[in-house]
Formats: C-alpha cells, sequence, structure tokens
C-alpha cells in the first residue's frame, strides 16, 4: 500500500474511533474534549495495529473485539466509570455506530459492491464519523445520558481487577502474536498495555 493509502487508513479509522468515542462519553454526560489527548495516543496505536491486521495479516475479526476491549479498559481506567457499565456502553456505542454505517451505506452505495473505490470508503467513514459526532454534541448540550450514581454499581476491589484485566488479554494477545512473530503488533499492545497500566496503578493508589 502507498504511502498516501496508509495515511488515509489511519486517518479516517482513528476519526471513526474518535467519533464512537465521544458519543459513548456524552452517553455518560461527560466532555470528550475531557480526555482528548489520551484517547487519541490510544486510537492511534488502535489503528496501527489494526492496519497490520487487516492488510498485512488478513486477519480483519479480530480488530473489533480487540478494539472494543481496549475501549473498555479505558473508559474504566482513565474516566473512571465501572467496569460493568463501560462494558455496556461500549458495546451499545459500537452497536449504534454498526447500524449508522449499514444505513448510510445502503443510502450512498445501495450495497457493499457499490463502493468502487478506497474514496467511497473513506466518504462513508466521513460521513458515519461526522453524524456520530454530531449526535454526540447534541446528546451532551441537552444533558441526555444516563444520570444515576455509576459509583454504586461498582464492585469491591474493581480497580484491581481492571488491573488484573489489563495484563491478562494483553499478555494472552501478546502471546498469540509472539507465536506467529507478529513483532510490530507485540510493540503496539506492549506500547497500550504500559500506558493503560500506569493510570491503572495510579487510580489503585489514589483508593488507597
Amino acid at each position: 500500500m502507498s504511502l498516501l493509502g496508509f495515511s488515509g487508513f489511519l486517518f479516517f479509522s482513528m476519526l471513526e474511533s474518535f467519533a464512537v468515542y465521544s458519543f459513548i462519553m456524552s452517553i455518560f454526560r461527560h466532555k470528550a474534549s475531557e480526555f482528548a489527548i489520551r484517547i487519541l495516543f490510544v486510537i492511534l496505536l488502535i489503528s496501527l495495529q489494526s492496519f497490520v491486521l487487516r492488510t498485512e495479516l488478513h486477519l480483519p475479526y479480530l480488530v473489533p473485539l480487540i478494539v472494543v476491549i481496549i475501549f473498555i479498559i479505558f473508559f474504566c481506567v482513565m474516566v473512571g466509570i465501572p467496569f460493568i457499565w463501560s462494558i455496556i456502553c461500549t458495546i451499545l456505542g459500537y452497536g449504534l455506530y454498526a447500524v449508522l454505517q449499514s444505513v448510510l451505506l445502503q443510502v450512498m452505495f445501495g450495497s457493499v459492491a457499490g463502493m468502487e473505490t478506497a474514496a467511497d470508503g473513506y466518504a462513508l467513514q466521513t460521513v458515519s464519523s461526522v453524524t456520530f459526532l454530531v449526535l454526540a454534541q447534541v446528546l451532551y448540550r441537552l444533558g441526555k445520558g444516563f444520570s444515576f450514581p455509576f459509583d454504586r454499581l461498582r464492585f469491591k476491589f474493581e480497580d484491581l481487577t481492571v488491573l488484573l484485566l489489563i495484563i491478562v488479554f494483553f499478555g494472552l494477545i501478546t502471546t498469540i502474536f509472539y507465536l506467529n512473530e507478529l513483532w510490530i503488533n507485540i510493540a503496539f499492545f506492549a506500547l497500550i498495555a504500559g500506558y493503560l497500566t500506569y493510570f491503572a496503578i495510579q487510580r489503585e493508589n489514589e483508593d488507597t
């Protein structure tokens, strides 16, 4: 793939992830800009490993699962959302985005077969992302979303549990990639794991 193709993939992949992040944040009545820098670093690494999995290793089915789990951990560790609600709202956010994009696909191209060029894919990603970003802004400005106290649903030793989840999940993924000698992906996941683990430990120390 050319440098232009790689840049396009990276940019539009990050745009989609940021749109979903913004929407999920609005569900929790948080401003997306509050953790914007932290999430941009994470979605950059996610997009890089997604590129390798999709274009180099032809393992696109792994991408959604990995992205969802990383986002769940992010909302637990960075935003401080209880684990259960991080799972629910991350799946809800990605599910609604998938539905929206499917509808837009039908409206714009009729079917997947109607997308003939990379530009068509980028157009779909752009319209989907912008629509989701607008929805996120509308939800936040109207004060819509969940309003009950989330901390009541936080179980004992939750931060420690999330920290163990980070270690186990990234340990398993790294082992799989190591066995297949996928060194680039190992590097990406090591960076993400280290980044999230640092903040998980920091939160654990604060709670203690």
